[in-house]
């Protein structure tokens, strides 16, 4: 037993200080996506949109288009995704009742709708020792009636809309909606297939916009945060 405790103390903790510190990623890394605008010519990018496949940065024979190592992407409406400069807006947080009730306790439903299993893969890091995503308060639940909103991952294809829009309509109000992955922001790879949905539908009000192909759990985490009021810190610019 002595051992075992003494083993314990020796391994110490693995949670990152989030948001605390700030985490280091490996150059291979591709976070927020940033254009030179001498080469790029003035365009936009569209994070909602974005696979942040290393065949974006390749595809561009000026080398106008690079990824960072910036991880703080979310945003609270679909155009606040839409970036010439490679800055960002931070997301704004709740205010009133809504930060009163869910600001220090959030339970979410998470709702799989024609996902590949990437998105949800990062969402379930989230529960690990690593992210601890609990302390912060935050936790899934298996019931809509249990929960203060729903996470959507996947395309929402014809065959998920129905459930998508009765588990939304089983949480109680007030109850927050957001979108995790290119998928569920805006159909991802898929929005040309013919049996795949274009995300979450309009009858739909989304709260909080997560992009990424998937996104990293810290991106989520750093998200959820800011609209809880959490972390407040202005603008994010790109970073490495």
């Amino acid at each position: 037993m002595l051992r075992r405790l003494w083993e314990r103390l020796r391994h110490g903790a693995d949670t990152l200080p989030y948001p605390g510190g700030t985490p280091g990623f490996p150059e291979r890394f591709r976070g927020r996506p940033v254009l030179d605008p001498a080469g790029a010519g003035g365009p936009a990018l569209d994070l909602g949109a974005c696979l942040f496949s290393p065949d974006e940065a390749t595809a561009c024979p000026e080398g106008a288009l690079r990824f960072t190592t910036e991880h703080r992407l979310a945003s609270r409406t679909r155009e606040g995704l839409v970036t010439a400069t490679g800055e960002l807006p931070s997301p704004a947080a709740l205010q009133g009742r809504a930060r009163r009730l869910f600001g220090r306790s959030l339970r979410l439903r998470s709702v799989v709708a024609g996902s590949c299993g990437g998105c949800e893969a990062e969402l379930v890091a989230l529960g690990n020792v690593v992210f601890d995503m609990a302390r912060f308060g935050v936790q899934f639940v298996a019931s809509p009636r249990h929960a203060d909103g729903i996470v959507v991952t996947g395309t929402v294809n014809p065959n998920m809309r129905a459930a998508l829009e009765k588990t939304y309509e089983a949480v109680p109000d007030p109850r927050l909606v957001i979108a995790v992955g290119a998928c569920a922001i805006g159909g991802g790879p898929f929005r040309a297939g013919p049996e795949a949905g274009t995300g979450v539908p309009a009858g739909i009000p989304v709260d909080l916009y997560i992009p990424g192909c998937p996104p990293h759990p810290l991106t989520i985490l750093d998200g959820l945060l800011r609209l809880l009021g959490r972390i407040e810190d202005g603008t994010r610019g790109p970073r490495g």
